[in-house]
């Protein structure tokens, strides 16, 4: 839930504030907790008591107002609104040079599941993920935040204006995948695949898949066979779990 007077954003949940802590503590600005949670945030207390950021133990209908929700866990910590960073030539050249892959998101606007792809991307090692400033898009929300349990510290969030743009100037650079019912690679095959260069991952739209354009300037479409015909295909965030891991093996 964002605060527009202070563009501010509500983190709750327990493993997402405590990474939090753990990884930019300096981030938080406020932070709420209930009587049953305060022995678990002490060393955060203190630290937040040292820099003169406030801290106050409320009940369970303050953390409720404060994020927008009743999936808080017993506390909620308020941070600046994050800034999702433009993506350029000079970082992608820089995942050419180190080999490192990324993921891009089509039009996924579902909080939940990109929360739940961020948490899967934190768990298997893959840094960057990539969003396209388009309306049907999601972004880095409250619930985004508590679905992904800690991920989103250690992620980076990046914004296009034309997901088939960077995928055009990837052309040769980096493997680039599409996900499609339709596609004629096995997900086993990525490794293999990309042969050690850095991958260009697109997950698409809960309901329409990848688009057409997107479809166009990949180099491969990968499926995730189904053992069972006739459930044509996994929610975007399950896929992502299968597609990540074998995009983390070497």
């Amino acid at each position: 839930m964002k605060n527009k007077q202070y563009q501010e954003l509500a983190v709750c949940g327990f493993a997402a504030v405590k990474a939090l802590e753990k990884e930019h503590p300096e981030r938080i600005r406020r932070l709420y907790f209930t009587a049953e949670r305060a022995a678990q945030f002490g060393d955060l207390c203190r630290f937040l008591s040292q820099e003169k950021i406030p801290y106050n133990k409320v009940e369970t209908l303050d953390l409720e107002k404060l994020c927008g929700s009743v999936h808080h866990q017993g506390v909620v910590a308020m941070i600046a609104q994050p800034e999702i960073e433009p993506l350029t030539v000079e970082i992608t050249a820089d995942w050419v040079r180190g080999g490192e892959s990324a993921v891009l998101l089509d039009r996924v606007g579902n909080a939940n599941n990109l929360g739940a792809i961020v948490r899967s991307a934190a768990f298997f090692g893959i840094r960057n993920i990539v969003i396209p400033l388009d309306e049907a898009q999601s972004s880095v929300t409250t619930s985004s935040y508590r679905v992904a349990q800690g991920g989103m510290e250690y992620v980076r969030v990046y914004s296009v204006r034309s997901a088939v743009r960077l995928l055009q100037d990837m052309s040769g650079k980096m493997v680039r995948f599409g996900t499609d019912v339709r596609g004629a690679a096995p997900v086993s095959n990525m490794a293999r695949l990309r042969a050690g260069k850095a991958a260009l991952v697109v997950l698409g739209n809960e309901e329409a898949g990848i688009s057409p354009l997107i479809r166009e300037n990949c180099d491969h479409l990968i499926i995730i066979p189904a053992v069972n015909a006739a459930v044509e295909s996994l929610n975007v965030a399950q896929a992502a779990s299968i597609i990540l891991y074998e995009l983390a093996k070497e």
